[in-house]
């Protein structure tokens, strides 16, 4: 299926103007979180008949000059109105301060890719995750997570689990729906989708798989919620392809996974999940299909987190296009029984199953 998406309708003078939205884009990113940090869209929030620069400047103990320059940006970036020389919040001045979702990808954007992202032109160069040296010596994200400091593990953590936490809800209906009574969790993070299905379902048992620094983390979670007796960790590095998955689970579970990982690694990972599978097992994938997306702001945001993928956590993978995966799906041996759409706030669920 070809690609057809966007489109050239601007005049040459919007055009202009959005150009320099993106050439001023990081300095005007910076004034919209030093807005929000120092409790300036705070104070003007609360203010609703208008707030005056010094005021808000008494009021927050800020110099008059820092404030000014501060909402006199926040104009442009129209966070904040100013009427007879009193500031008003705006409804996207709302969204920076207040809304979850905005400040789950503000954060990850400044904590975990801003410094970094200036050497993207030499990731795209070498496939190489060159902005994860911002931190320190690692291959990939993944092996840096319990190493990370401790702001950028949160914004890290936040951003992951803020999607696949309203996912959880609408999804383990389905992956019940058969009675499964093991799931095989593969790259489960923190633990939390398998904390999820034992408070769900008392019967079944769950195995965790995932590098060891991830296990640890895992764990810590499993005892303070007290499934050690039904939930277990298997360490096992997933790009050593030649290890092959353990057996005899009813459901292999892959969740915001895949996008992890380039093409090739895909095919491997879901041709090793076939391999551990039986006829009557079922494979499945949550994902965010940026063509799948029904707002905008969604298909943007996956495009931005591509690039993420690109500079900081491993250089060759991306939130990728639903016809990608229905290809490596495929060329690993399996095939798409069932789809769900609209899952939580920007996913796919795809329930595999052997060709």
């Amino acid at each position: 299926m070809a690609l057809n998406y966007g489109s050239d309708k601007k005049t040459a003078l919007q055009a202009m103007y959005d150009a320099q939205k993106i050439a001023f884009a990081p300095i005007m990113f910076q004034a919209a979180k030093s807005l929000r940090d120092l409790g300036i869209l705070e104070v003007i929030k609360n203010n609703r008949k208008g707030i005056s620069i010094n005021d808000i400047a008494e009021k927050l103990n800020l110099s008059v000059y820092g404030v000014k320059v501060l909402v006199e940006a926040g104009i442009s970036i129209e966070l904040v109105r100013v009427e007879d020389d009193k500031f008003f919040i705006t409804k996207t001045g709302w969204c920076i301060l207040s809304d979850k979702l905005t400040k789950v990808n503000m954060d990850f954007t400044n904590d975990v890719n801003y410094l970094g992202m200036h050497s993207l032109s030499e990731s795209i160069k070498t496939g190489k995750p060159t902005g994860l040296e911002t931190f320190g010596k690692w291959d990939t994200v993944y092996e840096a997570l319990s190493e990370l400091p401790k702001q950028t593990q949160e914004s890290w953590f936040n951003f992951d689990h803020f999607y696949s936490d309203y996912a959880f809800p609408q999804i383990l209906p389905i992956v019940f729906n058969n009675k499964p009574k093991s799931i095989l969790d593969i790259g489960g993070n923190t633990g939390k989708f398998s904390i999820k299905c034992a408070e769900y379902n008392n019967d079944v048992n769950i195995t965790i798989l995932d590098l060891p620094g991830q296990l640890k983390v895992a764990e810590k979670n499993i005892k303070a919620n007290n499934f050690e007796n039904r939930i277990s960790g298997f360490a096992i590095n997933l790009l050593n392809h030649t290890k092959p998955y353990p057996k005899g689970y009813d459901v292999i579970w892959m969740s915001q996974f895949l996008d992890c990982f380039s093409q090739e690694d895909v095919i491997e990972l879901l041709r090793r999940g076939k391999e551990a599978m039986t006829k009557d097992s079922s494979l499945f994938i949550m994902e965010t299909y940026w063509d799948m997306q029904k707002f905008e702001a969604s298909t943007y945001s996956l495009h931005a987190t591509s690039l993420y993928f690109t500079n900081i956590a491993n250089g060759c993978s991306q939130m990728y296009h639903s016809n990608d995966m229905y290809k490596m799906i495929e060329k690993a041996g399996l095939y798409v029984e069932e789809s769900f759409e609209d899952i939580g706030v920007s996913h796919t669920l795809f329930k595999c199953k052997i060709k």
